[in-house]
Formats: structure tokens, C-alpha cells, sequence
């Protein structure tokens, strides 16, 4: 039996104009699928366009080309109704809780507003709904009648992840949602959103820009360098099977206590070129020891390896 994929992005790309009419391109028409029950790690360094693909997934941007497919049907330009229904079933916890919620409100009209806005409860119901969603975060009933500010970063986000839930989206995107917590609550967050994705079956991307942390819990991973997706590789194969010179320096570049002393530590030599000014041939061409001829020529396109493993390099076309 195939697996049902939930929601789907063909070709998505988004420019943007600067000041000096340049144009940069965030996301470079990218194909991704997000399936039922599954997790999409999309990794990468800070300025990839990795949020800027999310937020056009969940409709919170606009894309300049291409498609987004919910259950086998574009969504890209919907609009009034038909997009708040879209938002009720594609939720999204953000990266930082605090920016999204509002700090007047306690926790009990953070977790019940979006069931009210849907008119899906009446306003006697929110108590016992905020004691459900806190439940199942793992934070005591008590807390709501707490503010935002007067909890910590892990608390507020299991908030964040409650308020997703209120709507039993089928998809839930998680834009760096652990990069501001500690290692130990970090962890406990992963194993909160893992636990209920099986209690759920939902389908869930985890944007990130840590390859340790986001494959223990992604079934596959898509590696994202300037706006281009240039690895796809299932979670578990990363470490032995990963292709792409990039993928395996972020790989190499993990600290690791327990590791061999005499383990050459692998490094990404100078810096990412500017988004408005990418070279002809591989964006990655200025960084990669492998670098041949035609990597200054021509883009590599994403081709298949074996199976789900895709990888665009010209080591390897």
C-alpha cells in the first residue's frame, strides 16, 4: 500500500525585489511531499529559505511560481473561505511562541480562541477544553490562568503545540521550534511531538537547522542550500548513505563526545555566496573540495540515486 501524501509542494519558487530592483530567490523551485503520519525534516543554514518555504505551505506567503497540493487539490490561490478552511486542517507552531501569542491573554483564551473563531465550542467549554489540550502537552491544568511571560520557553512552546492542535489539523509545520530551547527540553519536546504524531497520525514537517536533532525524528530528510533542495534522503540512511557534499559536512561538523580523537573533523570552507548573486552552475561550487569544470557551468538538477534517494550533484548525474 502507497503511502497518502497529505501535502505537497510542485515547484514552488519565491523572488523577491530589493530596494535596487535586484532579485533574490528564497526557494528555487522546490517538489516536496509531506505523507500521513510522517515527518519532513528540511535542514539547513540560517538564510537557506527553509521558513520561507514553510510559510508559503501553510499560506502565510504567496508563492511567485508553482504549486501547493492538499489532498490532491491545488490550494495556491485560495481565498476567503476555502483558505480559512485550509488554515483549519495546516496548522503551524511558530519558532518563537512569545511573537504569536498575545501577552494579555492567558493560556485558557490562547488555547480556546481558535476553536471559538470556528465556532466549533460555546464559551463555557474553554476550561474544559484548555484542560484537555494542556493534558496532552504534559502541563498541569493550572496553567491556564498563566500569561505567556510568566513561563518558560519549553512551556510556552508545548502552548504552541496545543493551540495547533485544537483544530485536529491532519498537518502540523514546525518552523525551528526548538532552536531557542535548552538541549535537555529540546529533547523532551521531540519526544512530545513524536509521541503525538502516533496518537494522531499526523503529518508533520520539522524545519531545522541542526541534522542531529531533526533526524530523531524525521522519516526523511530534504537538505536545503540557497533556496535549492539538493539532497532527499530517508532520516535513518542519512549518516551512512548521504551523497552530496554538503549534506556530508553538516554531517561531519556534528560534536560528538564519545568520538575518535584521532576523527578528522570536516569543515564547509569560506562563505555562502549572496542570494542576489549566485554563481553560474552549482551554488555550492565555492564551498566543495569536489568541485569540477562543469559545477561552474551547469545547475545539477535533483535526480533519483535508488528508491526515495534523490541527490542534485554532478558527482553523481
Amino acid at each position: 500500500m502507497s503511502e497518502e501524501a497529505i501535502l505537497e509542494a510542485r515547484y514552488l519558487t519565491r523572488k523577491f525585489k530589493t530596494a535596487d530592483s535586484r532579485v533574490l530567490t528564497a526557494v528555487d523551485n522546490v517538489n516536496l511531499k509531506i505523507y500521513k503520519g510522517k515527518t519532513l525534516g528540511i535542514v539547513g543554514e540560517s538564510g537557506c529559505g527553509k521558513s520561507t518555504l514553510m510559510r508559503m505551505l501553510v499560506q502565510l506567503d504567496t508563492p511567485t511560481e508553482g504549486q501547493i497540493i492538499y489532498r490532491g487539490k491545488d490550494i495556491t490561490d485560495s481565498k476567503g473561505k476555502s483558505l480559512r478552511e485550509n488554515h483549519r486542517r495546516i496548522q503551524m507552531v511558530f519558532q518563537d511562541p512569545m511573537a504569536s501569542f498575545n501577552p494579555r491573554m492567558k493560556v485558557l483564551d490562547i488555547i480556546s480562541e481558535p476553536l471559538l473563531n470556528y465556532k466549533l465550542i460555546k464559551k463555557n467549554e474553554r476550561k474544559n477544553i484548555a484542560k484537555k489540550y494542556l493534558k496532552m502537552v504534559d502541563l498541569p491544568e493550572e496553567f491556564m490562568d498563566k500569561y505567556p511571560q510568566n513561563m518558560s520557553g519549553g512551556q510556552r512552546q508545548r502552548v504552541g503545540i496545543a493551540r495547533a492542535l485544537t483544530l485536529e489539523p491532519e498537518v502540523i509545520l514546525c518552523d525551528e521550534a526548538t532552536c531557542s530551547l535548552d538541549v535537555s527540553v529540546q529533547d523532551h519536546i521531540i519526544k512530545l511531538l513524536v509521541k503525538l504524531q502516533r496518537e494522531k497520525d499526523i503529518a508533520m514537517a520539522f524545519i531545522c537547522h541542526d541534522v542531529a536533532l531533526v533526524q530523531s525524528l524525521a522519516h526523511k530528510l530534504a537538505i536545503m542550500y540557497l533556496g535549492n533542495i539538493v539532497e532527499l534522503i530517508s532520516g535513518d540512511k542519512i549518516n551512512k548513505e548521504a551523497k552530496h557534499p554538503y549534506t556530508k559536512a553538516l554531517i561531519g561538523s556534528i560534536f560528538d563526545i564519545g568520538v575518535d580523537q584521532n576523527t578528522q573533523i570536516e569543515t564547509i570552507e569560506s562563505e555562502a555566496p549572496s542570494p542576489l548573486d549566485l554563481p553560474q552552475g552549482c551554488s555550492f561550487q565555492n564551498r566543495c573540495p569536489h568541485c569540477k569544470e562543469i559545477c561552474t557551468i551547469k545547475k545539477p538538477e535533483l535526480s533519483k540515486l535508488k528508491g526515495e534517494h534523490y541527490v542534485a550533484c554532478h558527482l553523481y548525474g
